[in-house]
């Protein structure tokens, strides 16, 4: 059975439906979305009435979803069972909860499409619940999508609703947005209905419709580090001091981080050419001269200092020997140490 997220919504949109689904995983986008597609299309708007049912959780035991899962339907091909929240199920995960699902998956009705919602964590891997369910069910991990992987999905997302966007347009919302990908598909979903037609998004669009400053954000940040622009990098760190909740201090420091990372890469890489270092950094080629100038412009020596001072600068934002500095002042002072 397919149990990567995109496969099972392919095959729900075939039209093929199997008996039981445990939709799991830290992302919920994914579960979310499959099972909002069986919630309204696995049967008939007028048979929902006597043939679907919602149960959550902390309201239910696995008794009384498997007992409404054996329910034969009223005057219909199918009925759908689903529950939401099902990591909230007290007897899950325990040894007589777990075996009365076990034995389901040993014979489910045919005419039920069963469906767990657990959110936000995993099954054990090792215990014999997540061994059936593998091979007797939709098994699906909704894991997050790593940030290094975070710009080609929303290319992919744009492109299946038939828009294209800007490389640095579709970097600049994804350093900046992050990878909640329920937030990240409603700005990008609020932005495309001010369009009549699919066009072309660039960060002209992301200002005006999400409200990401195009020219004071985190791509712009890590761009004057790269370039060693100390006046740009000012007036961006600047810029957020005045909206600090719209630009909280720990998703800047995991983005420089990841950018510093990737120097060590260059640095180590040096004899490999441009886009062979865009396969090994992950990043859209694009970016790649950005990456060369920075290199040059901070020593191997100097990229790990700056690791070390980004590490400093993590733990002052949790409060760990912040000395009483605000997050404007971690900040400033961050910025400091990685461009002197």
């Amino acid at each position: 059975m397919p149990n990567q997220p995109e496969a099972v919504i392919k095959e729900l949109k075939s039209g093929k439906y199997a008996p039981v689904y445990f939709l799991q995983g830290e992302e919920p986008y994914f579960i979310d979305q499959i099972t909002d597609y069986i919630e309204k299309n696995a049967i008939p708007e007028h048979e929902k009435g006597f043939n679907q049912i919602m149960m959550y959780g902390k309201d239910a035991t696995m008794n009384t979803v498997l007992t409404n899962a054996r329910r034969f339907p009223m005057m219909a091909e199918r009925q759908v069972v689903i529950v939401k929240e099902a990591q909230n199920l007290p007897d899950l995960g325990k040894e007589a909860g777990d075996n009365l699902l076990i034995n389901y998956l040993s014979n489910p009705l045919p005419s039920t499409i069963l469906v767990f919602a657990h959110k936000y964590k995993l099954l054990d891997g090792r215990k014999a619940l997540a061994k059936e369910l593998d091979k007797k069910a939709v098994l699906v991990k909704s894991a997050k999508v790593p940030e290094y992987k975070l710009s080609p999905w929303i290319d992919t997302y744009l492109k299946s609703k038939s828009f294209t966007i800007e490389p640095k347009a579709c970097q600049i919302v994804a350093e900046s947005i992050g990878n909640n990908l329920e937030v990240l598909t409603n700005e990008i979903d609020k932005m495309l209905i001010n369009f009549s037609e699919p066009v072309q998004i660039d960060s002209n669009h992301i200002q005006q419709f999400i409200g990401i400053n195009k020219d004071y954000n985190n791509f712009e940040l890590t761009k004057a580090l790269s370039f060693r622009d100390v006046l740009k990098a000012n007036k961006i760190i600047h810029y957020f001091s005045q909206n600090p909740k719209s630009n909280p201090l720990i998703p800047i420091i995991a983005l420089l981080y990841l950018h510093f990372s990737r120097l060590v890469l260059v640095h180590a890489n040096k004899s490999q050419g441009e886009r062979e270092l865009a396969g090994k950094l992950k990043v859209n080629p694009y970016f790649m001269k950005e990456y060369m100038i920075a290199s040059k412009n901070y020593p191997l020596g100097k990229v790990i200092d700056n690791i070390g001072y980004l590490k400093e600068a993590d733990l002052r934002s949790k409060g760990i020997d912040a000395n009483g500095m605000n997050e404007s002042e971690i900040l400033k002072e961050l910025v400091f140490k990685l461009m002197h």
